[in-house]
């Protein structure tokens, strides 16, 4: 009588083997005789069991975890104290009494609340109409940072020599980065950009919402307090 053929033994390769593990993840509860054999490399060299180096892993991405929630913690306390100084600063705007408070206001709020080192003001005119505000046509505008203007977005980031000195003038030299918003509603347009000695300080969008949000007041604030229908717009 003839032996019954055997059936061929299929090998398994580590990632079919990991693969039915990551899909069995209670395979050990039913095997569980099998982990005193199991040797898990630490990397001193050392044994350790299966819990322990499931015990280590647990750890470290707990810390991981706590780590990436400080991170969200600080940029929400971050954020309330702009939202903060932000409503402080609009609340100034809305009291105002005439155009130069207007403009003092936000300027005097960006310096000293914001504690922004480098603050540029600069509203598009073709005729003197601020007594305390810089002033420049729309042609000068468009030639300088005309670009910049284009896409009616808050920009951030590092500027070229002749950007900055237009916004900062002298002080442009040192302003490593900047953050910048376009002021236009209805006839009125402008500029409102902060400066920083610090390279990575405006690399990325922190606080440009704000400022966004900043300069879509004050456009809207300055043209209630002086209609500009008859302001060319370049």
């Amino acid at each position: 009588m003839s032996d019954k053929p055997t059936q061929p033994t299929v090998a398994l390769d580590a990632a079919q083997v990991a693969e039915y593990l990551r899909q069995h993840p209670a395979f050990f509860v039913e095997y569980d005789d099998l982990l005193p054999e199991l040797i898990i490399p630490h990397q001193s060299g050392q044994a350790v069991s299966l819990v322990e180096r499931q015990v280590k892993l647990l750890r470290e991405r707990n810390i991981d975890v706590r780590h990436r929630l400080g991170q969200l913690m600080d940029v929400a306390r971050e954020n309330d104290r702009l939202f903060e100084k932000s409503r402080r600063l609009i609340l100034n705007l809305l009291e105002a009494q005439s155009l130069e408070q207007v403009i003092a206001s936000i300027e005097d709020s960006l310096r000293d609340d914001f504690q922004v080192p480098y603050v540029s003001l600069i509203l598009f005119s073709e005729t003197p109409r601020f007594s305390n505000a810089r002033c420049v046509t729309h042609s000068a505008a468009r030639d300088a940072i005309g670009h910049l203007l284009d896409s009616g977005k808050t920009l951030s980031g590092v500027l070229r020599p002749h950007e900055l000195t237009f916004l900062f003038g002298e002080a442009g030299t040192q302003v490593a980065s900047t953050a910048l918003s376009p002021i236009q509603h209805q006839g009125m347009h402008g500029v409102i950009a902060l400066g920083s000695r610090d390279a990575n300080h405006y690399r990325n969008a922190t606080g440009t919402l704000f400022l966004g949000y900043i300069a879509d007041a004050l456009a809207r604030v300055l043209l209630r307090q002086r209609p500009l229908a008859d302001e060319g717009q370049g």
